[in-house]
């Protein structure tokens, strides 16, 4: 493992020699991955990824964004590409029937019987891989892929050699049931991979302590942010200021993102007022309410993660006397969206949680109206996807287009109007990414 201060290459005796110290500059390792189980963490991989989060230390971001992306290298890096898994599928079956003709002096019989099992073990293999909610759905389609290809050999080279080389009925009918079921099984996982759900390799608790590890190790980590603060005290404005008011509002439904976007300028490079459902920032949130509603030209835009709760977003704002009740402005709808997930079909990091899904069964008519039936099955099936999945520097680059996208909606085709209950128009975006 290199060392990120000296770039001195330390191998495990002389970490281990050295009390996990680097022998050349003597600076600590926050991280030992011979010591760790499931999930292992080098120095290196950790400051990388820090460095690719912030953008080379120009961009804020959430610990959750941070605990998202670490998650998603450690899946990445156990990848294994359908070539990888079809030439270790050969080499494992060629050994297989040396090794068995050797053990049993050439009797067929036996050699098919070996290598049926060896078969049946890997496509039970790949098969849970191709399940497995701890991988990727990169790595769940190319295993679902494998499986495909791996049943056609069996089909092809079991059929030819049960007739041509053994003459075994009963080899035929092994290889014939094998091949199907593996090549049923890749297509099956092929069609259900797009919505698949996903799971963390490591728990809350043991990433906190990687953070507060490195902390002690290499000090504060700059651009990482706090919780939201709460702060009632009213700001000054001066009253040339309160004169003016922005075009365009940004409402998230949760205080991180709106501390995440203004920690980053957003509202100052877009010429936007960002707040939270939550009334975040509450020092400015009255005043800022005023200046927006005197503009007859405000487009409000929310933003949201895809959850009952996030979907709940635009009723509200449309809604609530805190709001735009009984205002004609409209509400532009960036997402996140079941509609946008299950059109993106992967890429996504989709969760899923029981209490999603009695929450999204509770969601009112006023809601539900606007959501499509699959859009409903989705969300009841307890699936969600956090905003915080993606870096800060996506989560900026798809806003930014999706506003720009959104200047002229009457002849825009990115999105759709719908009409609710109210008779107010909600004009979704169609596409997130």
């Amino acid at each position: 493992m290199k060392c990120i201060k000296c770039g001195t290459d330390n191998k495990l005796k002389d970490r281990t020699a050295n009390q996990g110290r680097c022998v050349k500059c003597n600076h600590p390792f926050a991280f030992e991955p011979m010591s760790m189980n499931k999930v292992k963490i080098t120095d290196p991989l950790f400051a990388k990824i820090l460095s690719d989060i912030s953008a080379n230390n120009t961009l804020f971001f959430t610990p959750k964004q941070l605990f998202y992306l670490l998650n998603m290298r450690i899946v990445s890096k156990s990848f294994s590409s359908v070539f990888s898994l079809l030439i270790g599928y050969l080499i494992f079956s060629i050994l297989i029937i040396f090794w068995s003709a050797q053990i049993t002096t050439g009797n067929q019989d036996i050699i098919a019987l070996l290598l049926f099992i060896f078969n049946a073990i890997y496509i039970l293999n790949i098969f849970q891989n191709s399940d497995s909610h701890q991988l990727n759905a990169k790595s769940r389609r190319a295993n679902a892929r494998a499986l495909q290809i791996v049943g056609i050999i069996i089909l092809g080279g079991g059929i030819s050699g049960s007739i041509l080389i053994i003459n075994s009925f009963y080899a035929f009918t092994l290889s014939v049931v094998l091949g199907m079921v593996s090549i049923y099984l890749g297509t099956q996982q092929l069609q259900n991979s797009g919505l698949s759900t996903q799971e963390f390799l490591f728990s809350q608790n043991e990433f906190e302590n990687w953070i507060e590890r490195w902390r002690q190790i290499n000090g504060l980590i700059v651009k990482i942010l706090p919780s939201p603060r709460e702060d009632n005290t009213l700001t000054t404005f001066n009253p040339d200021v309160t004169a003016y008011s922005f075009d365009r509002l940004i409402v998230c439904d949760r205080a991180t993102i709106a501390q995440l976007l203004i920690a980053n300028n957003f509202h100052f490079e877009n010429n936007c007022a960002i707040l939270s459902i939550t009334g975040y920032p509450q020092g400015i949130f009255q005043t800022m309410m005023q200046m927006l509603r005197r503009n007859p030209d405000l487009k409000v835009y929310a933003l949201h993660d895809c959850s009952p709760q996030g979907i709940g977003l635009v009723h509200h704002l449309r809604s609530s006397p805190r709001w735009f009740q009984d205002s004609d402005i409209i509400i532009i709808d960036i997402g996140l969206t079941p509609r946008q997930i299950i059109a993106a079909k992967r890429g996504m990091f989709i969760q899923t949680s029981s209490e999603s899904a009695q929450a999204a069964k509770k969601l009112t008519t006023e809601i539900r109206q606007i959501l499509s039936a699959e859009e409903i099955e989705f969300l009841e099936s307890g699936k969600f996807v956090e905003l915080e999945s993606f870096t800060p520097q996506r989560l900026i680059q798809i806003l930014q287009k999706r506003i720009a996208d959104s200047q002229n909606i009457e002849s825009s085709d990115s999105g759709l109007f719908l009409t609710g209950e109210t008779g107010n128009d909600i004009y979704v975006v169609q596409s997130f990414g």
